[in-house]
């Protein structure tokens, strides 16, 4: 192995992690948000892992065809919809469900002569401002949708919260309030929560229109999607341990400076460790000195900068370290979200960065 950095992916914290959303939903359908390569855990195997979902959420039409490639037969909903017109072939083809969120996705589908059926959602913009139709013409896109031979009448209603993961905030409620204005008395399904909106808005699921999916996240992966909490706060259990190996261990005197610019001065004669594992990796460049590390079962902390292959850590706290030492950067006892707060990030940023460097392996327990 050339290079020590492992991140071990947890099977069965996945299937747990549905389950246990599940328990939340009632008989709420569940789409599994599976983007950014599975929240960088990999796309084919999260959804090999989660196959008891209803349904998979992806961000492009490249994501569709890996997944049914790797013959995963369930459906597949683009959550950008097609990008061109020469797209809706193969949105056919691959059996994908589009998100129609543009006029021009629209007139694309007017104009299409191809008579295959095209699964069809119909996302309304009720504050996020990023994609989607306003709701006052909401009506009109759906009528024009169900006038169209080549959609299937079946169309899902959807929305997208923007701040969901604010609790005492009023604009959830308001997007609520705006998506049933919008739809009322219009037929088809509702979909409106994401994973904050699960934990934090029982509202959505009992909207004057009913909701029947829910989009997960965040929280398959025990990711937090609240500020200030981890996913083990709420319930869930990480789905990712990032780790390496210490590859040295050197004594060095006081008022030594350790690493680039020197930005680390030992404050008195110590251990500092090596672990082969740097931003070339996927860690974040941004993690200061005194950010944690686990080295063995004993914290350990950060030393200097984080460099492209390596980080040096202060051992001071584990006498007893030596060379091929097991380091543990996030999982478990060292949750990803006491990193990215230490580096002015979120969670999903951290285990979306992992590079080709990383092994991955899985652990089915």
């Amino acid at each position: 192995m050339s290079r020590a950095a492992v991140a071990t992916i947890h099977l069965g914290a996945l299937r747990r992690n549905l389950a246990r959303v599940r328990e939340r939903v009632g008989a709420a359908k569940v789409m599994a948000v599976v983007k950014a390569d599975g929240y960088g855990h990999g796309l084919e195997r999260v959804a090999r892992a989660l196959g008891d979902a209803d349904a998979f959420g992806v961000a492009a039409l490249g994501d569709g065809l890996r997944l049914r490639a790797a013959g995963i037969a369930k459906r597949i909903v683009v959550l950008s919809g097609p990008d061109e017109a020469g797209d809706l072939a193969e949105f056919r083809r691959l059996d994908l469900d589009a998100v129609i969120h543009h006029e021009s996705q629209l007139r694309w589908l007017e104009t299409d002569r191809d008579p295959r059926a095209l699964h069809a959602w119909l996302k309304i913009d009720t504050g996020m401002h990023r994609l989607g139709f306003a709701p006052d013409v909401a009506r009109a896109v759906h009528a024009r949708l169900l006038a169209l031979t080549n959609v299937d009448p079946d169309i899902v209603l959807m929305t997208h919260f923007a701040a969901s993961d604010e609790f005492e905030a009023p604009a959830t409620l308001a997007q609520i309030g705006a998506f049933d204005a919008a739809v009322r008395d219009v037929p088809g399904a509702r979909s409106l929560s994401n994973s904050a909106g699960l934990l934090g808005w029982p509202q959505a699921l009992n909207t004057e229109s009913g909701q029947n999916w829910i989009r997960v996240g965040g929280l398959l992966y025990g990711l937090s999607a609240i500020d200030g909490k981890t996913g083990a706060d709420l319930g869930f259990e990480p789905a990712m341990t990032l780790s390496t190996k210490l590859i040295a261990v050197n004594r060095v005197r006081r008022g030594a400076r350790v690493g680039y610019a020197g930005a680390y001065e030992c404050p008195e004669d110590m251990d500092i460790g090596v672990a082969a594992i740097g931003y070339g990796d996927g860690y974040p460049r941004s993690a200061p000195s005194g950010t944690p590390v686990l080295v063995g079962s004993q914290r350990a902390a950060i030393a200097g900068r984080v460099s492209m292959d390596l980080i040096t850590l202060d051992l001071r706290n584990v006498p007893t370290a030596n060379i091929g030492d097991r380091v543990v950067l996030w999982g478990g006892e060292l949750p990803v979200e006491t990193i990215a707060a230490q580096a002015g990030t979120i969670s999903y940023d951290l285990t979306c960065g992992m590079t080709k460097r990383v092994l991955f392996v899985e652990d089915d327990a």
